[in-house]
């Protein structure tokens, strides 16, 4: 009946979009439809070579994007696949193991070492129950569970406010995984109304943002792609108008439109997203959606997890301190097995810890003890496990003497309880354990006694316990975190730490890894805000602690309205929401869930935080190199389009043919997507701000500045067909002398664009292997055409003399020199 009314405990399925669809859409955009354009035009002229190649890149840029919008809809498969395990329930006195959906509100779950929990439930009988939380909380340590006495079937909505990552919450929550211990708990919650479930409607009902280089490329392209077509038009009209012979105006019109066609475009984008994706995956950073890459470039607020990302996720023994002695994690052990009274606490808390336990706390202590304190044979007796009444260990051992030894660590309350302190000691304790948990540290208390009695107490409240130390845990700061941070600080981004710790170890953190501490905003204190004041708040506040899944969300949401753009890191189910909602969400990959990863743009393969700033480094670079090569496309088809167009006006035979045009098209491509894009990064990559996401990807500047590259390139190049014509020569030598000009200013173009910051002498020394072997094919590729009789012939070339090339040379050293001068004056306005 409950299930009936209430439905599968599973999210629901979501309509799900078939390849042909995301084809369809995909096709739709206009760079691809230029590209497939300039495919069908070159078909058009029988240079089915040329074609094949256009449809390859066609093909392979639909198949990318088909396979990322695939996979972008496997999140919310992978999020039900998770929330949906079998599970053992007891319904009419018996147990029964029934399929994770059939589980309904009220079942009364059996819940053990392993098992995947299926929804939410109240812990009604919990023995050292501890489960891992990490999938929704995002902390690793696995958290203890006290149980709730009285529950009726059916109740369970005064724990609707109780969330994951907390010791001693009464509720087990769906998809978290049991580590230790059994229990027995109450579903309270299933499907979507479970922590998960608001989950993955959230995501289901999210709307993602089109990637901004998308956007600015289809303007762009549409604008060149009109404005191209006008022109070849006009001239075909113009030729056909003065001379009358509507044939070869139809074939101007064609050489035009090859001529000024920005069909590169496409081509650079498709090369620079590959090679971007590759140049990451070096960097340990994989891409799942390529806009992310040059996203990374504007990132204004970087938000970062705690666990696993700024620290080492492995919690060690940092400090062990007692009968007026400490030791701390950065002296040698030799120092702490040196004194017996840190050995014997070291001894003792090991002692307390469960034999064979999972928790890394207790491993961390069983490792220190057996490096630095004698081993004696002990055979294990009992154990008293966590109670939550009463927040210690107990565990009682037999040595191989006689006797035998309890010994307990816990909540330092509970031990100061445990040994009857007296107000002074304990406040002194208490105090001690307020100074270390400021530092960051997870706090524990060791006490120990020798039974005396054969027979064992019933409680260890029974036992006289003697009061010895306590011991300090923590999960380190990675090396390179604080000179990341800081390197971030310098280009102008804000590193934000959002995670579920307390606010006390979260600023200890925060301090360790250079994050601006000054303002701590709690999950409690958020909720109470209203989206005016989070607005407000995530404006100073860089520190976040104890947050809750859908607070994570709400300031990403925050950030982004108050127009900052936003990468997001997280690895739990609890996550998704916000790594899809950010501009570029950053999934962890060694720790991270599949839901994590198939709602993120970018996939950090170490999780470590360095590796996220060298991504940001990648993306600057790549997008810098990007915009130089679209000013060198602009720069470069205003001299090939003006000389088509010069030689039309004059009444001359068609100066650069197809044929001519195509060649140009095999240096041009090459040029402006495999050379400018392994340029390296420009000096002040990283101690600029983030670029106005807002802006173009050709600003102003850099369109003047291809605009004056072209048109002195156009100027150089026209000077010298004009001189070559008046001077006598034969056309097929006219036409040489200025194929070769024009090969010659690609060349110095190419110098010219490849970098902002730099001057062209300087960037002669800048390493760039592909611009010398560009160089040398493209050298290689003109001797050729020159001198094998039958290609010159086909191409409607003529032999030259050295004198000719000599002038040819001569004109590109003027074009050089004058580019040099104007880069000078120009050079501020590109660099910033």
């Amino acid at each position: 009946m409950r299930l009936a009314r209430e439905g599968a405990n599973a999210l629901p399925d979501v309509q799900r979009r078939s390849r042909l669809r995301i084809v369809l859409e995909v096709l739709r955009e206009p760079m691809f439809a230029l590209l497939l354009g300039a495919a069908a035009l070159y078909a058009f002229l029988g240079e089915l070579s040329d074609t094949l190649v256009l449809l390859a890149f066609a093909c392979f840029s639909v198949a990318i994007a088909v396979i990322q919008e695939s996979r972008s809809e496997r999140v919310l498969e992978a999020l039900r696949d998770l929330s949906s395990p079998r599970a053992l329930v007891v319904r009419d006195n018996n147990r029964l193991r029934i399929p994770g959906r059939e589980v309904v509100r009220g079942d009364l779950l059996v819940i053990g070492a392993g098992d995947r929990i299926p929804a939410d439930a109240v812990v009604v009988t919990a023995n050292d129950l501890h489960v891992d939380e990490s999938v929704l909380s995002g902390e690793s340590v696995p958290v203890r569970k006290c149980a709730v006495a009285g529950l009726l079937p059916g109740a369970g909505a005064e724990f609707e406010d109780l969330r994951p990552g907390g010791d001693d919450v009464p509720l087990v929550f769906s998809g978290t995984l049991v580590v230790r211990g059994t229990g027995l708990a109450v579903v309270v919650a299933t499907g979507l109304h479970s922590q998960i479930g608001r989950i993955g409607r959230a995501l289901g009902e999210m709307k993602v943002e089109k990637p901004r280089l998308q956007v600015q490329t289809q303007r762009v392209v549409m604008i060149a792609a009109v404005a191209g077509g006008v022109v070849s038009i006009l001239a075909g009209l113009l030729y056909g108008l003065i001379h009358g012979d509507w044939l070869q105006a139809t074939l101007a019109g064609i050489a035009l439109g090859m001529s000024v066609l920005p069909e590169e475009f496409p081509l650079v984008l498709t090369v620079f997203m590959v090679m971007g994706a590759w140049r990451l995956s070096r960097a340990n950073v994989l891409t799942r959606r390529s806009a992310a890459i040059e996203t990374l470039g504007a990132a204004t607020v970087l938000c970062t997890d705690k666990t696993g990302t700024l620290t080492e996720n492995r919690m060690g023994v940092a400090f062990v301190g007692g009968a007026g002695s400490r030791w701390v994690r950065s002296e040698a052990d030799e120092a702490l097995a040196a004194s017996r009274a840190l050995t014997a606490i070291v001894e003792s808390a090991a002692l307390a810890s469960p034999p064979e336990s999972t928790d890394p706390m207790d491993r961390a202590m069983t490792a220190l003890s057996q490096r630095v304190a004698a081993q004696k044979d002990y055979t294990f007796v009992r154990i008293y496990p966590l109670q939550s009444d009463f927040l210690a260990v107990t565990c009682v051992w037999q040595p191989e003497d006689a006797g035998r030894i309890a010994a307990s660590k816990g909540a330092p309350e509970a031990i100061a309880h445990l040994c009857r302190l007296e107000p002074r000691e304990r406040a002194e304790m208490l105090a001690e354990v307020d100074s270390l948990c400021a530092q960051g540290l997870r706090v524990l208390a060791v006490a120990r006694c020798a039974l005396k009695s054969k027979e064992l107490p019933g409680s260890p409240l029974d036992v006289p316990f003697e009061y010895l130390g306590l011991v300090g845990f923590a999960d380190p700061v990675r090396d390179g975190v604080p000179r990341a941070v800081d390197e971030c600080r310098a280009a102008g981004i804000r590193v934000v730490m959002i995670t579920g710790d307390y606010p006390i170890t979260a600023r200890a953190i925060a301090r360790q890894a250079h994050i601006n501490d000054e303002a701590v905003l709690s999950g409690d204190e958020l909720t109470g805000l209203d989206d005016a004041m989070v607005r407000r708040q995530v404006e100073r506040v860089d520190v976040f602690a104890r947050i809750m899944p859908q607070q994570k969300l709400r300031i990403v949401e925050a950030l982004k309205a108050n127009g900052e753009v936003v990468a997001m890191t997280g690895d739990g189910v609890n996550d998704a929401p916000a790594l899809k909602a950010a501009h570029i969400g950053i999934a962890m990959g060694g720790r991270g869930t599949d839901v994590a990863r198939e709602a993120a743009s970018l996939v950090l393969l170490n999780d470590d935080f360095s590796s996220l700033v060298q991504a940001i480094r990648h993306g600057r670079r790549i997008y810098d190199n990007l915009r130089k090569a679209m000013a060198f496309i602009i720069a470069i088809h205003v001299p090939i389009g003006g000389l088509a167009l010069l030689t039309i006006v004059l009444g001359h035979q068609l100066l650069l043919t197809p044929m001519l045009i195509a060649f140009l098209e095999m240096i041009i491509d090459p040029a402006c997507s495999v050379v400018l894009e392994a340029e390296r990064e420009e000096r002040n990559v990283m101690t600029r701000p983030p670029r106005d996401p807002r802006s173009a990807l050709l600003s102003r500047p850099v369109i003047v500045w291809s605009l004056l590259q072209g048109f002195l390139g156009l100027l150089v190049v026209s000077a010298t067909f004009l001189v070559a014509d008046s001077s006598g020569m034969s056309f097929p030598e006219v036409r040489s002398v200025t194929f070769v000009s024009l090969v010659l200013t690609i060349l110095v173009l190419v110098l010219a664009n490849r970098s902002f910051s730099s001057s062209l002498m300087s960037a002669f020394r800048l390493k760039n292997p592909a611009l010398w072997w560009g160089f040398f094919v493209a050298a290689g590729a003109l001797t050729i055409v020159l001198t094998i009789d039958s290609l010159r012939d086909f191409l409607g070339l003529a032999p030259l003399h050295l004198d000719d090339l000599g002038a040819c040379a001569a004109v590109a050293f003027v074009l050089l020199g004058a580019l040099e001068i104007l880069k000078g004056t120009w050079r501020g306005r590109l660099s910033r």
